[in-house]
């Protein structure tokens, strides 16, 4: 009982401490809406009309980076569907097992009808001992949510929260509002900045008023301190940002950066880009008008994306039908099998139904339609086949 409450205790400290970089943020930028608002616009800015122009810009993007910000770590992580977790029984044959070929049986049967491509470096399944699940393809345990996350980018304690394919499109607004927000008051500050600073006119009197130590050199703290502060972290925004949308572009999360996915026929960077236009709507959406905006309409489910395949392997394992199901321009075909140097697309979703449950947007179904497709005849041909064939297996946990 006591082992159980210190583990109690130490997890709420925990969750305590994850929060002191946010707040470490947000007291950061109530400091800034302050010296921006009262001390540089309010009382050094003497012409109204720059003044009105100032303060009506400067809330325009205030509150979209607080927006992109509050749903950024607001919005919960996504967790696989249960179609990806073991059942009662599945678990209770794999602990009277061995971890052997009996074990192999029984995740292959498991992942056989699961839109699952990517494997571990040693082509194992990826299977999660901790959540006791089958991986989705891009999905990853994450040590501080202590779950498995959808997509997962990474975890940020800027946010308390990991970045994934729920809230991902709301951090790249919030780089991109937080840099914005930056460079604004960077501009606008410089000015006054630089007068303060100036010999003569009204600096030399700000000059000998501060030497003084008079209550309105206030103003002088607040514009220098400004300007330095929102330099520096245009700077780290600027470099943060100009990453991600490199990953954006290149369809890769944070964590395929590092270590590239493997797939059946071995490790590919570039597994899941389909190009600069599709990579951004991915995350984007097809929608314009939600582009800017901080509500959710990235495409598809999280649990299965389109997957470029490139120089198959001639010897990869067919499926028990006797072929890979694969698709051209994006769409799946079972049944098709390509040549090896045949530059293809799979969509990781099951035949015979659309998975998950949830059918998918008509949005995802443009994403994944560029080229035409199979006719019908080809399509019905193959309806009873079901699914891909995994090779051999071993059972290998992977964080």
């Amino acid at each position: 009982m006591a082992p159980s409450g210190s583990r109690s205790i130490k997890r709420g400290c925990q969750r305590v401490l994850y929060w002191i970089p946010v707040l470490f943020i947000a007291l950061i930028v109530a400091w800034s809406y302050y010296a921006y608002v009262l001390q540089l616009c309010i009382e050094s800015i003497e012409d109204t009309g720059e003044k009105v122009v100032y303060l009506l810009v400067y809330h325009a993007i205030f509150i979209m980076f607080v927006w992109a910000y509050w749903q950024t770590i607001f919005t919960r992580p996504v967790n696989p569907l249960k179609e990806f977790h073991l059942s009662y029984s599945d678990k209770e044959l794999l602990e009277r097992e061995d971890r052997g070929e009996s074990q192999q049986e029984i995740l292959r049967r498991i992942a056989k009808d699961l839109p699952i491509y990517t494997r571990t470096n040693s082509g194992a399944i990826r299977f999660c001992d901790r959540c006791q699940l089958l991986k989705p393809d891009r999905c990853h345990h994450c040590s501080v949510c202590d779950k498995c996350i959808l997509k997962m980018d990474h975890h940020c304690p800027w946010v308390n929260n990991c970045v994934g394919f729920s809230n991902y499109k709301f951090f790249m607004l919030f780089l991109a509002y937080s840099l914005l927000y930056c460079l604004f008051i960077t501009a606008t500050d410089l000015q006054y900045f630089i007068k303060f600073w100036m010999a003569g006119g009204r600096a030399h009197f700000r000059l000998k008023e501060y030497l003084n130590g008079l209550p309105d050199t206030q103003a002088k703290f607040h514009i220098l301190f400004l300007f330095f502060s929102a330099s520096m972290f245009s700077v780290s925004l600027a470099s943060l940002f100009i990453y991600h949308c490199w990953l954006v572009c290149k369809n890769r999360s944070t964590l395929e950066a590092v270590r590239a996915p493997v797939f059946r026929h071995g490790t590919d960077k570039n597994g899941f880009s389909l190009g600069l236009t599709k990579n951004f709507r991915q995350v984007f959406g097809d929608e314009v008008k939600f582009w800017p905006v901080p509500v959710f309409s990235s495409l598809g489910d999280g649990c299965s994306f389109p997957a470029c395949l490139v120089n198959l392997d001639p010897e990869q394992p067919s499926s028990p039908s006797g072929s890979n199901p694969v698709s051209k321009g994006g769409l799946f075909i079972p049944g098709f099998v390509p040549a090896a140097s045949e530059n293809l697309c799979v969509s990781s979703a099951a035949e015979g139904r659309q998975f998950p449950s949830k059918p998918l947007r008509e949005s995802q179904s443009r994403l994944l339609t560029s080229t035409p497709s199979w006719s019908e005849s080809e399509g019905a041909a193959d309806k009873d086949r079901k699914g891909a064939s995994n090779p051999g297996i071993t059972i290998e946990n992977e964080a």
